[in-house]
């Protein structure tokens, strides 16, 4: 209930509504009164103004307040906005991720494969190799073995050709002191070169008697001789045939042929396997000295003896 609060009209008229006779003691407890009254109307006043004023208080607080909170609320609007559009792309990127791991996984399931199939022919390759190279060392202890025994067979021939040399220079050491025979080994081939003025007569190719004590020199050493061909090869000089002796030697090409044919024929005739004979004719065209002066020429007048390799 609202404080009833005397305006200033009615004050005095409540000061003075006693009768204009009046006790003084009468007078001093109305002043009293409503001096009371008053005080009390006053009082009442402040009270409710100091209660409305608190409200107002209260309510500002309050709007302050809800418009903080608005705020707040507007803003956490606004993050929760951004947080669930992040948390959607979070999510597409998830897929995408999720997605790449599994073509991911594919290509590594096919990386696999292919590794595996290359290790497996990898594999394959090497035991074919270490075969390969099982089987290539056994054929170089193989070869290692052959080349030993061929340098041992070449090392036996070797000293065999020398020591037909040794025996052909002991055998013949006097037409060799004559110059007539010359004996030469070279890389395992042994040549006897005997000029034919010890063996022939000019223009002929029969071999004359004290020829043929000569080359019956050498029969029983090239007896010998098994792992070697015997080649006779027979050359002239420049000086072409003329007259009638080219009615049996039309050149120096018959005249070789002969030559060398009647030596092989002869040691034929001596025991030596006709299989290891042959007889070559070079006519002219193989000279070992100058045709040009008579010395030359009876150097190339020739029959060469040599011990070749069987075919």
């Amino acid at each position: 209930m609202a404080a009833f609060i005397p305006t200033g009209d009615l004050l005095p008229a409540l000061i003075h509504m006693s009768p204009p006779r009046r006790n003084p003691v009468i007078k001093r407890l109305a002043y009293l009164t409503v001096t009371g009254l008053l005080t009390l109307s006053l009082s009442g006043c402040l009270v409710a103004e100091s209660r409305y004023l608190q409200k107002v208080e209260e309510a500002d607080s309050l709007t302050k307040e809800l418009g903080s909170l608005k705020q707040k609320y507007a803003a956490l609007t606004a993050d929760n906005t951004a947080l669930k559009a992040q948390f959607e792309t979070l999510q597409g990127e998830a897929a995408g991720l999720a997605n790449e791991k599994l073509a991911l996984t594919k290509d590594k399931e096919d990386l696999d494969q292919v590794l595996k199939a290359k290790s497996d022919t990898l594999s394959q390759n090497i035991s074919d190799l270490r075969q390969k190279v099982a089987n290539l060392e056994g054929e170089n202890r193989k070869l290692k073995e052959d080349i030993a025994d061929l340098q041992k067979v070449k090392e036996e021939k070797v000293k065999e050709v020398s020591s037909t040399y040794e025996l052909l220079l002991q055998n013949m050491k006097s037409e060799i002191a004559k110059g007539q025979v010359t004996i030469s080994e070279l890389k395992g081939k042994l040549t006897v070169n005997m000029e034919a003025a010890i063996l022939f007569d000019s223009g002929k190719a029969d071999v004359r008697e004290d020829g043929l004590v000569i080359l019956m020199k050498m029969v029983d050493t090239l007896k010998g001789v098994k792992d070697k061909a015997i080649r006779i090869e027979g050359h002239t000089d420049n000086v072409q045939i003329i007259g009638a002796l080219t009615r049996i030697f039309p050149s120096n090409w018959e005249l070789s042929a002969a030559r060398a044919i009647n030596v092989a024929r002869y040691l034929q005739q001596q025991g030596i396997d006709p299989a290891n004979l042959s007889a070559a004719a070079f006519a002219e065209y193989k000279p070992v000295a100058d045709n040009g002066s008579k010395e030359g020429r009876a150097k190339n007048r020739r029959i060469e003896i040599t011990l070749v390799a069987k075919d």
